[in-house]
């Protein structure tokens, strides 16, 4: 993916000359090994900086929420199903957009990686399918396949699914991958066993929100944490409120979430909070056969209404 670069910056400084577009969403290189940042270009010196490569998982959809400028993004499949769910949502308009898409190989999991070594890492540089980690002391090749983030490593959509310009050739899209294994073996336990598997998976939650402020779905102007007219939750370390934010939370995601796992990637203790979404992603697709962000002309299942959408239980 690092022979994308050339090409986003030809489109980016392009699009911005001819006045097409006012700013470019897309990356910058971190202070941090694989903390690659989300940066503005508005000029061609700004243009300079946009890199892209393995560390740009977070979902750029997320700077898009009701911005009013003609705006070029650059984005990758999961980013521009959540582009889809922010124009049929009404949170921007199609037209303002100029979507600069690009093929995706999935993004390293910078803490399993992290994980892997005992002095501090200093360098992370790619060179195809090879990741090569420099710090302290060591200097160590691995094969990225082998380190990528559990989202991208189940992603059955790595093609932008709308875009205006295309930086490469789709890349070929994985195929009979079970994408629900896990989720299945929690429905299979009993109540008790999920209650203990749920309170050990939120136990270590310091309640920081920063899953929340990375989703591109969490835009609402009060969150429902934050709402005391009525309080929905309290705001202590109580597992009772930590859980009842983490369910709350993923049910305002059910039909929408497209896994582009920012949250996972941005908690900062590691919790796997993607297990609530993809099961309410998993009921999406069984119960109505629903992928979010793949087409503009349908709406959502839980945005709709049909006189035979009721089951029996409710006639």
């Amino acid at each position: 993916m690092l022979s994308y670069i050339d090409k986003i910056k030809e489109i980016s400084s392009r699009l911005l000359k001819d006045g097409t577009v006012d700013m470019i969403i897309g990356f910058r290189r971190g202070t941090m090994p694989m903390m690659n940042e989300p940066h503005f270009a508005k000029t061609a010196e700004d243009v300079d900086q946009l890199v892209w490569d393995s560390n740009c998982g977070l979902n750029l959809a997320n700077y898009l929420t009701n911005r009013t400028e003609k705006i070029g993004i650059i984005a990758k499949g999961c980013d521009s199903r959540n582009i889809v769910t922010h124009i049929i949502e009404n949170k921007i308009k199609r037209e303002q957009l100029t979507v600069i898409g690009v093929p995706c190989k999935g993004m390293i999991d910078k803490r399993k990686i992290n994980a892997m070594f005992d002095g501090e890492i200093t360098q992370v540089t790619e060179n195809g399918g090879t990741i090569v980690v420099t710090g302290e002391g060591f200097k160590k090749k691995l094969e990225k396949d082998a380190v990528l983030q559990q989202n991208c490593r189940l992603c059955i959509h790595r093609n932008p699914v709308i875009y205006d310009e295309l930086v490469a050739e789709q890349v070929e899209e994985q195929q009979d991958i079970d994408r629900y294994e896990d989720i299945r073996k929690i429905e299979a336990l009993s109540p008790k066993e999920k209650e203990s598997y749920f309170d050990e998976l939120f136990s270590a939650c310091i309640r920081c929100y920063a899953c929340r402020n990375a989703c591109p779905l969490c835009y609402c102007p009060t969150c429902f944490v934050d709402e005391s007219r009525p309080q929905w939750v309290g705001k202590s370390q109580d597992l009772s409120d930590v859980k009842t934010f983490h369910f709350l939370r993923a049910y305002h995601c059910a039909g929408r979430c497209t896994d582009c796992g920012s949250c996972e990637r941005v908690c900062p203790v590691g919790i796997n909070m993607r297990i609530l979404t993809r099961k309410l992603e998993k009921d999406s697709f069984e119960l109505f056969g629903w992928e979010a962000g793949l087409s503009l002309d349908v709406r959502p299942p839980l945005d709709t209404y049909k006189p035979d959408d009721p089951d029996d239980f409710i006639k």
